[in-house]
Parts: C-alpha cells; structure tokens; sequence
C-alpha cells in the first residue's frame, strides 16, 4: 500500500543530481512522461492492493498474515534498498538503473498477476519492491539530471501534478475492476502495469539518450543486506505462525526479535565505518534532523496503519462496496495536492515547528474521532469527514517536515537527509503494518469474531459479530495511531528548531513516498 502508502507525502526521494546537458531540448518531455508513467505504476498499485485485499484473500483462501506480508515483502524490499537504488544511479548511470527498475517491476507484476497462491504472490511482490527501489528515486533525478534550474520547477510541477492525479485514481480505478469483474479482478489491478511499463521502456531507450555517472562511490552493498534481513527478521517475528489469541507465539517473537535487534545493530556499526554509507550517522547530530525522523515514523506509522486496515474493515466487516471505500483517499490526495505550496510558503516565514505539531495534532484528533465513532457504521456521515479532517492536518506537516528536514543539514547533506527521511517513513509503514495485525486479532477475537480480520464473511456465519468484532480491531488500531500521533505533534513542537533553516531549498512535492 503504502505507501500511500503511500500518500504519501510528497517530498524527493533522491537528491537533485547535477544539471547535465544530456538530453537536447526536443527529448526532454520524454524524461518527463517517463517518469510520469514509472511513477503512476507505483501509485496505482499501491493505493488499489489496499482496496484489493479482501478479494485477494478470498481469491486464495489466505488470512490476515497473508494480506500483511503481501504489503510488507514490497515495503521491506523498497524500505532497505531505496538509498541503495538511488546511489545505484548516481554510480551506474539514472537511465540504465531506472530502466532496470522498470524491467524487474513489470517483470515482477505479471508474476503478481498470474500467482496461484498466496506465497507465490508475496515472493512477487518483493521482486516489485526490488524493481521500485531502482525505480522510484529515478523518476525525479532524472528529470532533476534533465531540466536546467529555470525549468526544472515546472516540469517538477507537471510531474506532481500528474502523479497526485494518478493516486487519487488508484483506488477509484481498482474499486472499479472488483465491482465489475468480481474477486478474481483483482490480478487485473497488477496486469494494467504491463502496459504501461511497456510504454515507458519503448520511450525510454527510444526517445532518451543514456546519462553520465556522477560518482564512482560504490553501493553500500553491506548496509543494504543487513537492513534488508534486519527489517526482515522483525517483522517476521510481529507476522509469524499464529499462536493463541491471533498472535504469533512468544518465544517467536522474542526469538526473532532479538535477533532482528541484533542485525540492526550491526548495520548501525557497518554504517559507521564504512566510506560510503547509505546512512551517514553523523546526521542525527542534529536534534532538528532527528527529531524530524522521529515525527516521521511516528506520523507515518499511523497513517500507514490506518490506511492499510480500514479498507479492510469497511468492506470485509461492514460490507460496502470496493469503488465507494475506494474515495477515502481522495481527501488525503487532494488535500496536500491543493495545500502543501500554501503550508510550505508559511514555513519559510514562521518555521516549520508550529505547523508540523499543529497538523499531527489534527492527524490524532482525526484518527481519536475515527476510532470513537467506527462502530455506528456511518460512511458517509462519520468516515469520511473523519478522513478529510486528517488530510487537512497532513497537507500542514508535508511541505513543512521537508523544509526541517532539508533545514537541519548543510546543503551538501540534503540529498543524504532527504533520502533518509523517506526510507524512515517506508520503514514506518512496514512496522505498522507489521505490529498492528496481532493487535486487530487480538481485539478482533476479544469482541467474539470467529471468521477473521479482513476476511469476507462466509454464508452461515453472523454478519453482525463479524462487523462489530471488524469494528473493534479497527478501533484498537485507531487509538493507538492517534496516541502516536501526539507523540509526533510535541515531538514537533519541542524538538525541532521554530525558525526556518539557513539552507532549506524551495518546497518540492513528491508523491513517490507513497508509492
């Protein structure tokens, strides 16, 4: 999902490598349609698996682990690899990884489309996670690499623009599909990929002429193995063989956890010596730069949480249709696509400190409202206004968590920090996703539910305690995300600097962390 998970937001991936006159003028709006295309896969496929997810466990007679690794093998792929896969362009050349990323990722979404069973699909879905972590930092470096400086903002424009066009679609397309093709639509969701990917190679080798390498400094192969079986094992050990009560059994956790822990920590030692880190240490230095990360993963915990679980609940327990659950992410789209260029304008007069704790106290109110009022089942007359209260509090915190971000390290830092702090947020959701399955099982058995979380309701079985046992996972999800939520806001308010900072660059908006 992510995601939205993506939505999520907006800001650079990769840092803006150097202008190069590689491409003439007349080829320039191929590197942007490229990037366009790549990015709108992403997206589509991102937000739509959300609102798929009952119909895929149906499809294949999974359950709640299933539907979680089914985002998290994605998430953990892109989550350890994005630094690498960025660096990976600057070293090899963005036209020739970017390219690669969409040759795995198409690869990777036939292998989706076409899966028997439910692990089938999720080793599939890590290989989309391999091809977009080559592919997501491409898409804006590229045109960054392309466009000279007195350009470059507006095609950086179109491509947001485009691209929060192509999220608010994802849902809206993929409720479509399953209303009108039925569960099995789901493989659908993956196969609309092929084309598009098919189109973006044709362009790209026809139409674009191949970069020079900026940097001779070789991937952090080392860091990206260990963050890889680090994040691995911990979330392995939070989505494991379920034990009494919906969760995994506690020597599992423990057992696994540590050993995630320990890996972990021997990444943080590799990434201290090494001369290339994916990860410079040194950052976090700055109670700014650290305190930004933390508001991050907290924020993005909870909105990865809620945006992978309440599509589940509202049409696995209420029963509502995939097209209409499909306009809950509209207000969040639409939202920072409208109010992020305002939110960052006010940032650079009044610093980014009041809106980013301001906005999260608004995102934990929202998510406090939504978690009261799940079980009266009103869509239109409790969700939706819950959801668009949390898209205005989140259009404050994008633009302005860039600016503390990009603000709390020098200039020469920011492609390193910008990085960074979009791997923190991918992390978040993965986490999320993670640790909060066994507390919706957990809530869900509590409150009687005997079919499980996400799962339609069979025939035979009571639709009302499945709804309200939905309705009680959900919630404990709910209040915990908002908790969460106000944690990041005196994080916000407290711990990062209340003025501008002396380098913060111009807002850019990037959709690609939802991707």
């Amino acid at each position: 999902m992510t995601r939205l998970r993506t939505l999520h937001p907006f800001r650079p991936v990769a840092h803006a490598a150097a202008f190069q006159d590689f491409c003439p003028q007349s080829r320039r709006r191929f590197v942007l349609i490229c990037a366009i295309l790549a990015s709108a896969m992403g997206f589509i496929d991102g937000t739509a698996v959300s609102i798929a997810l009952p119909a895929i466990l149906e499809s294949l007679d999974a359950g709640l682990a299933d539907a979680q690794w089914i985002n998290n093998s994605y998430m953990l792929a892109l989550s350890a690899l994005i630094l690498v896969g960025g660096a990976a362009g600057d070293r090899f050349g963005l036209h020739r990884v970017f390219g690669v990323g969409i040759w795995v990722f198409g690869i990777a979404s036939l292998a989706c489309a076409l899966a028997p069973g439910a692990e089938s699909l999720i080793a599939a879905r890590a290989l989309q996670g391999v091809g977009a972590a080559m592919m997501v930092p491409g898409s804006l470096a590229l045109i960054s690499k392309t466009y000279p400086e007195r350009e470059r903002d507006r095609a950086i424009g179109i491509w947001a623009a485009a691209s929060a066009v192509t999220t608010a679609a994802g849902p809206v397309l993929g409720g479509l599909l399953l209303s009108v093709g039925g569960p099995e639509a789901w493989r659908l969701i993956f196969a609309i990929n092929l084309p598009i990917a098919a189109l973006v190679l044709f362009l790209l080798y026809a139409r674009v002429p191949p970069d020079r390498p900026i940097s001779d400094a070789p991937p952090d192969l080392a860091g990206a193995g260990l963050a890889t079986l680090g994040l691995g094992l911990l979330a392995w050990a939070l989505t494991g063989p379920e034990g009494e009560g919906g969760l995994p059994p506690g020597g599992h956790i423990l057992g696994f956890g540590l050993a995630g822990l320990a890996v972990f920590a021997a990444f943080l030692a590799v990434e201290a010596r090494s001369a290339h880190p994916m990860m410079p240490l040194r950052l976090f230095r700055s109670r700014s730069f650290s305190s930004a990360n933390l508001l991050t993963f907290c924020l993005y915990f909870a909105l990865s949480a809620v945006l992978f679980y309440l599509p589940m609940t509202l049409i696995a327990g209420w029963g509502l249709p995939p097209q209409e659950v499909g306009l809950v992410f509209l207000p969040l789209t639409l939202a920072i696509a409208v109010g992020s260029g305002p939110a960052g304008a006010l940032s650079q007069r009044i610093g980014p400190a009041p809106l980013v704790g301001g906005g999260s106290l608004i995102v934990g109110i929202a998510y406090g409202i939504l978690a009261y009022g799940i079980g009266w089942q009103e869509f239109w007359a409790h969700v939706m206004p819950s959801m668009c209260l949390m898209a205005i509090g989140m259009a404050l915190v994008v633009a302005p968590l860039s600016a503390a971000v990009m603000g709390a390290v020098a200039p020469s830092d920011s492609g390193a920090a910008s990085g960074i702090n979009n791997a923190v947020s991918r992390v978040a959701g993965l986490v999320a996703v993670a640790s909060m399955g066994g507390v919706a099982a957990v809530a869900y058995a509590m409150a009687g539910g005997a079919v499980g979380v996400g799962v339609p309701v069979p025939a035979g079985a009571d639709p009302g305690t499945h709804a309200g046992a939905s309705n009680a996972a959900f919630a404990a999800v709910a209040w915990i995300t908002a908790a969460l939520c106000l944690v990041a806001a005196a994080v916000g308010a407290f711990g990062i600097r209340r003025t501008p900072g002396p380098g913060s660059p111009k807002e850019q908006t990037d959709p690609t962390r939802s991707a």
